[in-house]
């Protein structure tokens, strides 16, 4: 399958660059001066009908081998993982842990140990210090 791929890009390739050439070579309808300023209104909007020549039928056939093989190839491409598809699955996206720092923490008591109670040692105490004592005279 990947061997008719190639084959397809090479002729679809080489079809872009005769198409190319084909198109460049072809002599353009209505090139004297008065047509740049209006004076070509008796004829149709598309210019005199004439017979096709060779180059116009080039150009039909490439642009025709051109779509054929641009939806081939579509259709061919090796099915690889994207850049997107090679990220690990750990990576968690920032909002699904904002939920969980939303919620109020509770305030530390005095016998639980700091170390069974991380988060409360990371939030921000909520009570209120003891005022000072006042010195006493003696």
């Amino acid at each position: 399958m990947t061997i008719l791929y190639y084959l397809l890009l090479v002729l679809h390739i080489v079809a872009c660059f005769f198409l190319i050439g084909v198109v460049l070579l072809q002599q353009g309808k209505n090139q004297d001066l008065a047509s740049a300023f209006g004076g070509g209104g008796t004829q149709t909007a598309f210019g005199p009908r004439g017979s096709a020549n060779v180059l116009s039928r080039a150009t039909t056939i490439l642009a025709g081998l051109f779509m054929v093989t641009s939806l081939s190839l579509t259709v061919l491409r090796p099915r690889e993982s994207s850049v997107l598809d090679q990220l690990p699955a750990s990576t968690a996206p920032a909002s699904s842990s904002a939920p969980a720092a939303s919620q109020p923490a509770a305030p530390a008591s005095s016998t639980a140990p700091a170390e069974a109670a991380p988060a409360a040692s990371s939030a921000p105490a909520t009570s209120a210090p003891a005022p000072a004592a006042s010195p006493t005279t003696n």
